[in-house]
């Protein structure tokens, strides 16, 4: 695993140093990459933290938005960081107040997202922060529920990016940046 071009070197080193891997998680063949070694290291929290905030190049922000589950953890972190605050993007039946929602399918299933009714201001910008990239589905319909509700998407940031299961052409040019790619 390597840090993607762009990233801090020492930073996405840290990281991918501390990504753990378990084989067959959720079911036979999948291979689960596990981001609570990275959350639990204290300097390796930072560094996710620092490259995630920092994959705007420029592009201005007015919300962070947390894709369910470990995506609440990492968006937090980046939204503290950035000085801005943080809106869940759920699984279904998990809000009192829903705006929107998205079925999708999994590489092991299917799911659908929900964005909680009166928290995202229309023409806001938004940063969608995930743990990983793997086919597509869950970050294309985190952004389709953004866009759905008045906002725009100005940046998808994952912590790694599996390219060979082609999530990224699923995304339909919305600007992503990944800290590793395996």
């Amino acid at each position: 695993m390597t840090p993607a071009p762009g990233n801090d070197a020492d930073d996405g080193r840290l990281v991918a140093d501390l990504l753990r891997t378990v084989p067959d998680f959720p079911k036979p063949g999948i291979l689960f990459w596990d981001l609570t070694t990275v959350l639990a290291d204290a300097a390796g929290l930072a560094a996710t933290t620092r490259l995630l905030g920092g994959s705007l190049d420029g592009s201005p922000v007015d919300v962070v938005i947390g894709i369910e589950a470990r995506g609440f953890l990492l968006g937090a972190a980046v939204a503290q960081a950035l000085g801005l605050g943080i809106v869940p993007v759920r699984k279904q039946g998990k809000l009192p107040a829903v705006a929107a929602s998205r079925s999708y399918d999994l590489e092991y299933g299917s799911a659908t997202l929900e964005l909680p009714a009166g928290v995202l201001a229309p023409r806001a910008r938004a940063l969608l922060v995930d743990d990983v990239l793997a086919t597509g589905g869950t970050a294309r319909a985190a952004c389709e529920l953004v866009e759905e509700c008045g906002a725009s998407v100005a940046a998808l940031a994952v912590v790694l990016e599996l390219p060979e299961l082609g999530g990224r052409d699923r995304l339909d040019g919305r600007p992503l940046h990944a800290l590793l790619q395996r």
